[in-house]
């Protein structure tokens, strides 16, 4: 009903177009009449569908009346063109009709085939929930609006907007002279660029050269290298070896300077020498000359250092001549003659050395208190006579026959030496082999440290004959010192059983200097057992005639009574003898005992054997003797047992002792005993 009162408004005039009207606030939408989704034709800016809307909103039946409030706007508007297409005929386009003519001048509807209607309708229309009218008009003037954006200026429009354009006449300018500068930038950085690839072709071609030159560097190198690597010295070297402190630093450089010196030696030897080392020559061997005098400076003070009292030799020894012994081996190979002249220093000074400390530590030992053993003490000798002589002192009480503990000595190992301050003022009294034992101790630990020295500072620089030469010419003097040391302890004693233990003592130090591979004391020891053993033997030879004097003290008539110190007149005295064990048979059991303990591990070469078999053969005639006074008959039956009483008495002493000489003894006892009828 709408459309047909739509058809029968009149044509809007040219004054009910309004020229400045809102938009409508509602966007626009396709329409959905059509399966086409062009959009509407798009009109001028002056259509007549503004006057379409007037006409709307002049019905009654508008849907939104409040929206055309102010009606006295219309007739401000702009007329609208004569090229304006009709509302009504839009609308009949958008409907698919037409309006023609007829032949009388009406007006003729005519479908128009929907095959032509123009692309640009065929959309879906969505008019929101709103009237024609007002969707028109929003329409309208949405068209109006853009076909003023795009419509032609008018000079006062220009004049109005002539400064934009300046501006933007300036601008184009400005970027004229930016492009321009730009331009310039690029030719010149187009310059450079050629510039900088000429200069990397030239620093290409240079490293080229560079390579082939440093190549054959490296081919030189390697021929010459090796030369001048063995004869060539850092200045660091020469200002060491020629001002630096004697330290292991310098060690360094003289390892280095003796290194260049054996190359420059050898190289000096061969027939095509080259000029190099007859201008480097005379240098090293300036160098060598300084480092030859700064080495023997240097020794020739420690060995004044030896001479200082109270030094202590091996501290001196181990501290500068070991820990620099690479110095005396350069200067045994550089200057022999020097090097022998700084060894016959040491030498001398040692000699000294060794000597005056021996000879304080002898004169210690000499102020010990000793147990005086003479022929008093042997075992025949009178024991009933208490008197001493008086050219013998008072000492402590001593059984001189007894071995006791006095075989400890042998037993302990790692002993020291008795300090010479506590032995000379211990007021004990010892037996001959105390000071012995600590004065060969000592000796011993010194002729060990001493030779251990001269093998590791001069070796390999000497042979080893010529430290064995060194070590006599230092200690010579001091086995002298020991050697008489021992004769004074030994040439008045009697004392069998310590002079026996000096001479195992002494043979304990040669199993120790075996052990310790020190060859150079086997004079001293061979020297000390030719002064021990002459003496033992003479000693033993004391106690065989003691009891040969106590023999032939046994008077043919008193017999046992006058061997036991009864009166040979008494008549009952044959009655009173008694079988009992003799008094000389204790004594000579316990010496015995003594002796065979000491000889446990002896050899069949010692003269121990022999002094023995004496002793016994001795021993037996006095026993025999003595046997005798019992007389014939009923003294036979006495003496028997007499004599077996005193062979098992030394049989028992001497059952727990081992050894050879031990064992042949018991042997030879048994068989008197056996002899004898036994017990």
């Amino acid at each position: 009903m709408w459309l047909e009162r739509l058809s029968g408004q009149s044509t809007p005039s040219a004054s009910s177009s309004v020229q400045h009207r809102s938009y409508s606030p509602a966007p626009r939408r396709s329409s959905h009449l059509t399966p086409n989704s062009n959009p509407r034709p798009s009109y001028g800016p002056r259509t007549s569908s503004v006057g379409l809307i007037s006409r709307a909103n002049s019905s009654t039946t508008s849907p939104n009346p409040p929206q055309l409030a102010n009606r006295s706007s219309l007739r401000q508007e702009i007329a609208a063109s004569p090229d304006v297409v009709d509302p009504l005929d839009a609308l009949g386009i958008l409907l698919g009709k037409s309006k023609d003519k007829g032949r009388d001048g009406q007006e003729e509807k005519k479908s128009v085939p929907l095959d032509h209607r123009p692309a640009d309708l065929d959309a879906d229309i969505d008019f929101e929930g709103q009237g024609l009218d007002v969707f028109a008009q929003v329409a309208g003037q949405e068209k109006i609006d853009e076909s003023r954006r795009y419509a032609s200026q008018t000079v006062e429009e220009y004049e109005v907007e002539k400064h934009k354009f300046e501006d933007l006449h300036k601008s184009i300018l400005a970027c004229d002279d930016v492009l321009k500068s730009v331009q310039k930038s690029l030719t010149s950085f187009q310059q450079d660029l050629g510039a900088v690839s000429a200069e990397i072709e030239t620093l290409q071609s240079r490293s080229t050269a560079m390579n082939t030159r440093l190549e054959n560097r490296k081919v030189v190198e390697t021929l010459l290298g090796p030369a001048i690597e063995e004869v060539a010295i850092s200045p660091e070297v020469v200002s060491t070896i020629s001002e630096g402190p004697i330290d292991q630093s310098w060690l360094s450089a003289l390892e280095e300077l003796d290194k260049r010196s054996g190359a420059m030696h050898r190289a000096s030897q061969t027939p095509n020498r080259s000029l190099a080392v007859s201008d480097l020559r005379p240098l090293l061997d300036d160098l060598s000359n300084k480092a030859i005098e700064r080495i023997r400076d240097f020794f020739v003070s420690q060995i004044k250092a030896l001479r200082s009292p109270n030094i202590n030799a091996q501290i001196i020894q181990q501290q500068s001549f070991i820990r620099y012994k690479e110095l005396y081996g350069f200067l045994a190979r550089h200057h022999p003659v020097l090097g022998e002249e700084i060894g016959q220093a040491y030498i001398n000074t040692m000699r000294w050395y060794y000597l005056s400390n021996f000879t304080r530590y002898k004169n210690a030992l000499n102020k010990l208190s000793i147990f005086v053993i003479d022929r008093n003490d042997a075992i025949g000798a009178d024991q009933t006579a208490h008197r001493a002589p008086a050219n013998r002192p008072s000492q402590a009480s001593h059984d001189a026959l007894a071995i006791g503990r006095r075989a400890d000595v042998l037993k302990q190992s790692h002993q020291a030496a008795l300090p010479a301050h506590i032995a000379e003022d211990s007021k004990q009294t010892h037996c001959v082999e105390t000071p012995f034992l600590h004065f060969n101790l000592a000796l011993v630990d010194n002729v060990t440290a001493e030779y251990s020295f001269l093998a590791k500072f001069f070796s390999p620089a000497i042979g080893f004959p010529t430290v064995s030469r060194y070590f006599s010419a230092i200690f010579s003097p001091t086995f002298s010192l020991g050697h008489a040391f021992t004769k004074s302890l030994v040439e008045a004693s009697d004392d069998c059983l310590g002079i026996l233990l000096c001479v195992r003592l002494n043979q304990h130090f040669a199993f120790e200097l075996q052990r310790r591979k020190i060859p150079v004391a086997d004079g001293y020891i061979n020297g000390t057992n030719m002064l021990l053993w002459p003496r033992f033997q003479l000693a033993m030879d004391v106690h065989a005639e003691s009891i040969k004097r106590a023999t032939s003290a046994i008077s043919t008539r008193g017999g046992a009574a006058s061997a036991l110190g009864l009166s040979s007149n008494s008549a009952d005295a044959a009655s009173k003898q008694s079988t009992a064990p003799h008094m000389l048979t204790q004594r000579f059991g316990q010496f015995l005992q003594g002796i065979l303990m000491l000889s446990r591990d002896a050899g069949d070469d010692e003269p121990v054997g022999n002094s023995l078999g004496r002793l016994r053969g001795e021993f037996e005639a006095f026993l025999t003797k003595v046997g005798k006074g019992f007389g014939s008959g009923a003294g036979e039956r006495k003496r028997e047992r007499f004599l077996a009483n005193n062979y098992s008495l030394i049989l028992t002493i001497v059952g727990d002792t081992g050894g050879k000489l031990a064992g042949d003894t018991r042997e030879y006892f048994e068989g008197l005993r056996d002899g004898v009828g036994g017990i």
